[in-house]
């Protein structure tokens, strides 16, 4: 394979991605796809065209994706004022339909846009070959899930096939009910249940910011609870980086937090020296 018929212009070091594509080529990225800048169709189409790199590279992914924003313009559409109780969208019999509507419509979207791209990509939702098993959080937020089980065979069977799982972060209750999952809880609990060597939660932030606002290259779990107790890290990046801690504490490697927005951020965090956020260890 030519790497360099395959790598963007601007897209990391040739030298150092040969080295890295050996490094992964035994093991499972999974990677989540959300946050507010994402409605955006450019950072969506840079994003498409790094998961098809990968793929082509021959490396080994699972995406997983949000859906926040749009669900958001869509219960506008319909009139729909959305409660939140810490963080989490209240979700009743009215806004399960459209959250689940809203998610499977981007979904395939991602699956589509893939595809024309020359991957192989597969949709996985409440609707299409469902993985996740959930149990209710809390029940004044409704039809809001934890991951209580993982159908991680279906995963790494559909992977072997070289073809790309698409998830979206719904799952079914007792009786086949459909329950919204927060996007980075359904890609950590993902990310545990393959044992994957990385899971990068893509948003529209640097990575974790110093006291100064300077992002933090590397940490590890102990300095990122510091972080949290002298309230350098608050408010909406602390559920995040619940995910982050849960997943290095349980068989993840190593979570990357890597920005969006940034051209080829992906490429940069997998195949480069530097890396493009920052990067959690145990």
């Amino acid at each position: 394979m030519d790497i360099k018929k395959v790598l963007p212009k601007d897209g990391p070091p040739i030298n150092e991605v040969s080295k890295y594509i050996e490094k992964y080529k035994d093991e499972l990225i999974v990677i989540k796809y959300g946050g507010n800048v994402f409605i955006d169709r450019n950072i969506f189409n840079n994003f498409i065209t790094d998961i098809n790199i990968l793929n082509k590279l021959g490396i080994s992914i699972v995406v997983v994706h949000g859906g926040g924003p749009r669900i958001k313009r869509e219960l506008e559409k319909s009139n729909i004022e959305s409660k939140f109780i810490r963080g989490l969208r209240v979700t009743d019999k009215k806004i399960i339909g459209i959250v689940e509507n809203v998610l499977i419509d981007f979904n395939n979207d991602i699956v589509n846009s893939l595809i024309q791209k020359g991957s192989e990509a597969i949709s996985i939702h409440t609707k299409n070959n469902n993985i996740i098993e959930v149990i209710p959080e809390i029940e004044e937020l409704g039809f809001v899930g934890i991951p209580n089980k993982v159908n991680s065979t279906f995963l790494i069977n559909t992977i072997k096939k070289n073809k790309i799982p698409i998830i979206s972060p719904l799952g079914l209750g007792k009786d086949n009910q459909i329950y919204n999952i927060n996007g980075d809880t359904a890609a950590g609990a993902i990310a545990k249940s393959l044992k994957s060597r990385r899971l990068l939660l893509m948003t529209n932030v640097e990575g974790v910011l110093d006291k100064k606002k300077k992002l933090i290259e590397e940490i590890s779990s102990l300095e990122i609870l510091q972080m949290i107790e002298n309230q350098t890290i608050t408010e909406g990046m602390i559920p995040k980086i619940n995910t982050c801690l849960d997943a290095v504490n349980n068989g993840v490697t190593a979570v990357g937090i890597i920005d969006g927005r940034k051209q080829h951020s992906i490429l940069f965090e997998i195949f480069s020296d530097k890396g493009s956020g920052t990067l959690i260890r145990k």
